[in-house]
């Protein structure tokens, strides 16, 4: 089996980026510091004896790996606490200000981890620990910071992918869109049905910032953005990254996304919701969703669910099998957690094993494992097995795997980015400020 291809590595390309990395630690650190101010709560991170995690609520098939984990050690078990995509980084900076973080946290790798790890807040991982041969290597790379492995892949392949609803399409006499040109096409004659050509929970920022992500690939490659991620701000300035913002605004202006993007948010699943009730005809999202829609609208998804991998560019310089998306979410572990051994248990023997990975793929999910071929060649049903082999050959075949930006990055760019994305979508800054914006958000 072929590794998936090389994600961007924060922390390890280049002197700049790692000067940037350290500039970022100091200031998790002083945001850390702040937030313990005051604080009258416990400073130990955990209880003498059981552990405590924390997670996203959409999580299901990770919470069945810490039921499993409570049956075998009743007398020690993981107390585990799930929160709301949009509201946990923030509930987790502040646990880790205020001394108060659980021993085994939920993160996306990139620069978030590495500004905890620089400040010291997250242990190393190692192969005796952890068993870390198992797992699809490049996968691993997101949470390898100086050459050592701060967290555990936790779930499956998350690349980021275009579903559409095959009625509306019909209805509408069109096809799915295999360029940007006919992607504007669909738009216009999906529009004119009375549809809203694409949904968008714009409210919550990360879902536009796609868009953004696979057109600055789609417009001047992947090597965009790796000087970015490397420590460059002069990069947001990058003729790419102008025009990326032009065709964002101009998919907006051709009202591809309604007239009420804005008032959507994603943890409602509200945009979800518009795909598969036909109010919408398309929506640009991670293939978590594919879980989501069968789980919601089990009838819809086998009739009329479709997807396909974002439009390519006929006049870009980037290479249409990229994609954007998150490799997979890691567990880490609290540097200062009083149950280390309990903690290393749990990630190496319930943590994607045998059990998870079979509930992954039941669920319609690769999990990033190594030797995965014959479990996937004996998926009994035909739509998940066309899933699957879906996600898996669009990871396997892709040249770049992406993480998301708003991960790959800093903290301290995380907010003016998703601030500048919003700005940009609404129109409400002029294409080339986008750039100037985030040039100065990044020296």
């Amino acid at each position: 089996m072929r590794g998936i291809p090389a994600v961007s590595q924060p922390g390890t390309l280049g002197a700049p980026r790692r000067r940037r990395a350290a500039v970022a630690a100091v200031t998790v650190m002083a945001a850390l510091g702040l937030a313990a101010c005051g604080s009258s709560g416990p400073s130990a991170t955990s209880s003498a004896k059981g552990l405590t995690m924390w997670a996203l609520n959409d999580q299901t098939i990770l919470k069945q790996s810490v039921d499993a984990y409570n049956k075998d050690h009743p007398d020690a078990k993981i107390t585990l606490r799930l929160f709301a995509n949009d509201d946990y980084k923030q509930k987790l900076r502040v646990a880790f200000g205020a001394n108060q973080a659980p021993d085994i946290f939920f993160s996306w790798g990139g620069g978030a981890l590495d500004d905890y790890v620089k400040a010291g807040k997250v242990d190393t991982l190692t192969d005796a620990q952890v068993d870390l041969l198992r797992f699809t290597p490049s996968v691993l790379k997101s949470a390898t910071f100086d050459g050592q492995v701060y967290g555990v892949p936790a779930n499956g392949l998350a690349p980021v992918v275009l579903y559409y609803n095959k009625k509306v399409f019909k209805d509408a006499g069109v096809q799915p869109p295999k360029t940007y040109a006919d992607l504007l096409t669909d738009v216009k004659k999906i529009k004119s049905a009375g549809v809203t050509p694409i949904s968008l929970a714009a409210n919550s920022k990360w879902p536009t910032l796609m868009y953004l992500e696979y057109l600055l690939d789609r417009e001047g490659g992947s090597q965009v953005f790796d000087e970015i991620a490397a420590g460059s701000a002069a990069g947001w300035k990058d003729a790419p990254v102008t025009a990326a913002n032009t065709r964002l605004q101009e998919l907006a202006k051709a009202g591809a996304f309604g007239d009420n993007a804005s008032s959507v948010s994603y943890d409602q699943g509200a945009s979800t919701a518009l795909l598969y009730t036909g109010k919408a005809g398309m929506e640009l999202m991670g293939t978590w969703e594919y879980a989501n829609i069968v789980k919601a609208a089990p009838d819809f998804a086998k009739k009329d669910l479709g997807y396909v991998a974002f439009p390519s560019l006929s006049d870009g310089k980037g290479d249409p099998k990229d994609i954007v998306g998150n490799p997979s979410n890691f567990l880490s572990l609290n540097s200062k957690s009083k149950n280390k051994s309990a903690a290393l248990t749990y990630l190496k023997d319930y943590v994607l094993n045998d059990s998870q990975v079979d509930a992954y793929l039941a669920a319609g999910s690769v999990p990033p494992v190594n030797k995965l071929d014959a479990k996937l060649a004996a998926v009994s049903s035909a739509d998940d097995k066309k899933w699957l082999t879906f996600v898996y050959d669009l990871v396997q075949n892709s040249p770049n795997f992406q993480l998301s930006w708003d991960q790959a990055l800093p903290s301290d760019q995380a907010d003016p980015l998703l601030t500048n994305v919003d700005k940009s979508f609404l129109g409400q800054i002029e294409p080339e400020e986008f750039g100037t914006n985030m040039s100065k958000a990044a020296q």
